[in-house]
């Protein structure tokens, strides 16, 4: 494209200087020319008084011999022959026109230009005392009537080559400014294709590859909110399965001895075995770059009772004891439910999966100025290390676990701009503390505190 703009600015812009120099360098030399005559004719015409008053001779070449013309022999005066009035006369000076060219001059009764070796001859009648007409010849050189031409068209031929680089230089230019945003936005097409989700174009240039390179950018963005959204579908969806599969782990437990019940729990474990793998290979495959979608919030406190619910019934046939507070009236958080659903969930799994049975656990939820605050609290061994556990990605430390739980957890906080601490509970265990900004904020000032510490007092009750 650039080299087809650069070919056709030439083209045009060569036509266009032809197309005027051409012309207007046949004007400069006929300019030239007529200047050259016309100084020519004035100088002609200072004899015409002299001629009006005489016709003698010896008068009339002291008259020649005093002008520069005359005196650098290229003046010459025809005095008309007695009798005969077309005949060539009596000739003062040095003549180079023909006995034709006389004649004809006579017979037009004006100045006419004659072609002579070296130049051209101008020849002006002139009225004599006698009445008749005499031919006054000035030679005019060629050098005289060309006189400027050559400079005026090289100065042409300079302007016109000017114009023609100038023109191509602006021709590439405007090319390149064209060919650099279309290249940029073919190299990240082929960087996109080749699953470098990052790829991006810069919006700039002409309107036109500014908009392909707008609806590029939102392409991409569009393809890895995609893929984000399906491998987290699949993790979520995985992970999810972890709860039924809890609670089938403890009842084929519970089953006894014999060759079923053992066959019952190699095939739970198998089963927790390969949705583990399915959650590891999600979230390892999970893009860096996720776009944020609009957000549907939900009561907080009817979802904690729905689940408290569920997973109450499997706690009475461990003989868990369960603690519930906070739940008094309806709390509205910026999180989807399903969202915290998978979080509750994720929770609460841990708690079964990894404390033994008869293990107290408690679910506390505060509602606070700019702050939802939900604690998971359980009288189990705790976590060794809390950091490693809430490393995005990392396993928590125990066997089996996959770190999807709490990452499930912390990415919902974080989408609100709160977070997830991981401590040591009322109760003599882990303390889960998920932090729910209600304004986009990370919530850790006054309010922050003031609902820590309502809920370690509802904890102690």
């Amino acid at each position: 494209m650039r080299w087809a703009l650069v070919k056709v600015s030439l083209a045009v812009t060569v036509m266009v200087v032809v197309a005027f120099a051409v012309p207007l360098g046949l004007v400069v030399k006929e300019m030239a020319r007529d200047r050259a005559f016309s100084n020519a004719e004035r100088r002609a015409a200072g004899l015409a008084p002299v001629l009006a008053i005489t016709t003698d001779r010896r008068q009339l070449e002291r008259a020649v011999a005093t002008t520069d013309d005359g005196a650098e022999g290229r003046l010459a005066v025809h005095l008309p022959a007695a009798g005969e009035p077309d005949g060539r006369g009596e000739e003062i000076g040095s003549s180079r026109v023909s006995d034709e060219d006389l004649a004809t001059t006579r017979a037009l009764g004006r100045a006419t230009i004659a072609e002579v070796p070296g130049g051209s001859a101008l020849l002006q009648p002139t009225a004599v005392s006698s009445g008749r007409v005499a031919i006054v010849e000035l030679f005019v050189p060629e050098g005289e009537v060309s006189n400027g031409v050559a400079t005026a068209w090289l100065v042409l031929a300079a302007v016109g080559l000017a114009l023609i680089v100038g023109s191509v230089a602006v021709a590439d230019r405007l090319g390149l400014r064209m060919v650099q945003p279309a290249q940029r936005l073919a190299r990240a097409a082929h960087e996109l294709g080749e699953g470098k989700l990052g790829a991006r174009v810069r919006e700039e240039g002409p309107p036109e590859l500014k908009s392909a390179a707008v609806a590029f950018n939102s392409m991409a963005d569009q393809v890895v909110q995609l893929l984000a959204n399906e491998r987290e579908l699949a993790a979520d969806l995985s992970h999810r399965l972890r709860t039924p599969l809890t609670v089938l782990r403890l009842n084929a437990a519970s089953l006894g001895s014999g060759p079923a019940a053992d066959q019952t729990r190699a095939a739970v474990e198998q089963l927790e075995r390969e949705v583990d793998t399915i959650i590891r290979t999600a979230r390892e495959a999970k893009p860096q770059t996720q776009a944020a979608g609009p957000v549907i919030g939900c009561d907080a406190a009817e979802v904690v009772r729905e689940r408290m619910g569920f997973w109450s019934a499997l706690a009475e046939d461990e003989d868990r004891k369960v603690r519930v507070a906070g739940l008094e009236r309806p709390v509205r958080i910026p999180v989807a439910r399903p969202e915290l659903v998978a979080a509750l969930d994720a929770l609460l799994g841990n708690v079964f999966r990894h404390t033994p049975e008869g293990t107290a656990f408690s679910v506390d939820l505060h509602n606070g100025d700019d702050a939802v605050i939900i604690l998971v609290s359980d009288a189990g061994p705790g976590i060794p290390d809390p950091a490693a556990a809430l490393a995005r990605g990392a396993g928590s430390g125990r066997d089996g676990s996959t770190g999807l739980g709490l990452d499930i957890v912390r990415r919902m906080a974080e989408a609100t701009g709160g977070d997830v601490r991981i401590g040591h509970s009322v109760l003599g265990g882990t303390e889960v503390r998920i932090w729910i900004g209600l304004d986009g904020r990370r919530t850790t000032g006054t309010a922050g505190r003031r609902a820590r510490r309502t809920a370690t007092r509802r904890q102690k009750n």
